[in-house]
C-alpha cells in the first residue's frame, strides 16, 4: 500500500488501486459508537434486541479523512447455541471496498458469483428480509453476504459451527438509529483472533 503523496489523494495499491485503510481496532465503547455513527454513510449493524450474554466486542471501520467512512464492522461476542464461545462479524459497506471479503477469507473485494444462486439464509431489517448467500471461506469461519440498500451486508461467524445462528430469525437493527439505548448496551473487549488479524 502507499500512502497519500504528491501524486494521489488517497491509499493506493499497485492491484487494486484506490484503498481504504483499516483503522486500528479499539476498546469499543457507546462514546466510540456514537462519534462512528455521526461520520459513517454506511449503517453500524448488530442483532436487535442483542441476545442475552452477547457483548459488543469491536467496533472498526475503513476509510480515511479524504475518503470518509466507506465500510463499518461490528463484532459481538457470547455463548455459542453448541457450547463455547461464538463470535458474529457484522459488516456493511460500498461495493468494492473489501472490508467483508477480507474477514470472510474470499479473494477480491466482492462475492463474485455467490450471489447468482438460491439463497441460504435470510435476516430481518427494518421489516423487510434480507436473502444471504454461502461462501466459500477457510473451515474456522462461515461466511454470508447479502445486499442491502445497494450495499453489502456480510455476516461472517466463528467457529464455522457458529453459522447455527442464522437458522434463528435474526433481526438486524443499525445502531445509529437506536439513539440512548446505544448507551446502555453491554460493550466488551476484542476477541484474541480480531487483535491478531487486524
Amino acid at each position: 500500500m502507499r500512502p497519500p503523496g504528491v501524486w494521489a489523494s488517497r491509499w493506493t495499491c499497485a492491484d487494486h488501486g484506490e484503498i481504504y485503510p483499516l483503522q486500528p481496532v479499539v476498546v469499543p465503547s457507546a462514546r466510540l459508537a456514537r462519534q462512528l455513527g455521526e461520520r459513517s454513510s454506511v449503517p453500524l449493524w448488530l442483532t436487535w434486541p442483542l441476545a442475552r450474554g452477547w457483548v459488543i466486542g469491536a467496533i472498526m471501520h475503513s476509510g480515511d479523512d479524504a475518503s470518509g467512512i466507506q465500510a463499518t464492522a461490528v463484532v459481538i461476542s457470547g455463548p455459542h447455541p453448541l457450547g463455547g464461545p461464538g463470535d458474529m462479524m457484522l459488516v456493511a459497506e460500498g461495493m468494492g471496498v473489501g472490508l467483508g471479503a477480507r474477514f470472510a477469507g474470499v479473494d477480491g473485494p466482492d462475492p463474485g458469483d455467490a450471489v447468482k444462486h438460491d439463497p441460504h439464509a435470510r435476516v430481518e431489517v427494518d421489516g423487510r428480509t434480507v436473502p444471504l448467500w454461502c461462501l466459500d471461506s477457510p473451515n474456522d469461519r462461515a461466511a454470508y453476504v447479502g445486499q442491502w440498500a445497494g450495499q453489502w451486508l456480510w455476516t461472517i461467524l466463528w467457529p464455522q459451527s457458529a453459522g447455527v445462528l442464522l437458522l434463528e430469525d435474526l433481526q438486524l437493527s443499525d445502531l445509529r438509529s437506536l439513539g440512548h439505548e446505544a448507551d446502555l448496551l453491554p460493550y466488551g473487549t476484542p476477541p484474541p483472533w480480531l487483535v491478531g488479524s487486524a
